[in-house]
């Protein structure tokens, strides 16, 4: 039997510890990837330190749980039914898991099936305890077990602490898609300096959106997004004047064709409803923060401005093959990020680093092998 160091949470509330467990097997049509990078995402400490009091909707592993939601790394196993991917090859793999033989899942829309999970994180829905069962593994650990078809190959322009960051950019990305963001389009973006905003912002940049109005409230950092491309990118911090004025003075008086809500739970609703305002008729909001006060929506003016809300979770393996590629060619720009490295032996202590971060230019970043 061959063993990995693995970082497991015995007790909610205690901390970490890191044990020597089995090394997973691949199934027939499954992996193993050797860990090379995983992200401390910053709602890691909620999840773990909240339940029962956690949404009971949405499941937890089992304790012990080897937690870790992005991970990137090297194939070093393939199952006896894997035909194109390679032992060696670079890789992210995306957790989400889906139970394959659901009506979603049938339909080509595994991210609706009600066993929706996150592996190494938290489910969606009953079903999804089956699916921790399957897919123990998180990305805190030396190997983990993942379908084949969940990888997203990585270019080797991709380095892999980049790479961990992709479930929060490719959760503003298939926010983004869903608008059909494209040249000319103008974009406005609330929690701009957080992981998921400038996830937006970068991504929005990337698809060829020609203005982005970006707001949140440190100036310091909403410099610096400036500063990503100043000709395309407009800042304002929150409160120095009414969102849909500032917009509508940028476009003409009509107002931005998308508003991506980043931020989360905890921030106010009427923040949320300032982005709506200031739409067009016509405008799309998706919302990928999670911001969790009811909106006092007004209907009538939705529909007399055909203005759309969309909720949208997570992203697919293809939408984080786009991103891949655009990397790869420079018009997704990866070298922004400030990477706070630590090893699996200091998975408390990176923890502790993801709640002082300055903003989403901040990455925390699991490398097991160190």
């Amino acid at each position: 039997m061959s063993l990995m160091h693995a970082a497991r949470l015995h007790e909610v509330g205690a901390p970490f510890q890191v044990d020597q467990i089995e090394i997973p097997q691949p199934g027939p049509r499954d992996v193993v990837v050797e860990v090379k990078a995983c992200n401390v995402v910053p709602n890691l400490r909620n999840v773990i330190t909240k339940y029962p009091d956690w949404f009971p909707f949405l499941p937890l592993p089992q304790l012990p749980a080897v937690y870790g939601l992005d991970a990137a790394g090297v194939v070093s196993q393939v199952g006896s039914q894997v035909r194109n991917v390679k032992v060696g090859d670079r890789v992210y793999v995306n957790p989400g898991r889906d139970s394959g033989d659901s009506h979603a899942s049938r339909a080509g829309e595994p991210i609706n099936d009600p066993a929706y999970t996150f592996q190494g994180y938290f489910g969606f829905g009953a079903g999804s305890r089956e699916v921790f069962t399957d897919y123990p593994q998180g990305g805190f650990c030396q190997y983990m077990k993942a379908p084949a078809n969940a990888l997203v190959i990585l270019p080797e322009e991709i380095s892999f602490e980049q790479a961990c960051r992709f479930g929060y950019l490719g959760t503003s990305y298939a926010g983004l898609k869903k608008t059909g963001v494209r040249a000319g389009t103008s974009v406005l973006i609330h929690g701009a300096t957080g992981t998921l905003g400038l996830g937006a912002v970068l991504n929005a940049l990337a698809m060829g959106a020609t203005k982005v109005f970006a707001v949140a409230r440190d100036r310091e950092l909403l410099e610096r997004v400036r500063q990503l491309a100043p000709r395309r990118v407009r800042v304002l911090s929150y409160g120095d004047q009414p969102v849909g004025t500032w917009v509508r003075e940028h476009t003409a008086g009509r107002g931005a064709d998308v508003f991506i809500d980043a931020i989360g739970p905890g921030a106010p609703s009427e923040t949320s409803m300032a982005g709506i305002d200031a739409l067009r008729r016509g405008g799309r909001m998706v919302n990928v923060g999670g911001m969790a006060e009811p909106l006092q929506v007004d209907m009538i003016r939705v529909m007399t401005f055909q203005i759309s809300i969309i909720g949208s979770l997570w992203f697919s393996v293809g939408e984080g093959q786009d991103m891949a590629e655009m990397a790869a060619a420079g018009t997704l720009d990866l070298s922004v990020f400030d990477h706070e490295i630590y090893p699996l032996s200091q998975i408390n202590e990176a923890l502790d680093a993801v709640e002082k971060r300055r903003g989403g230019f901040t990455n925390v970043v699991i490398v097991p092998g160190s």
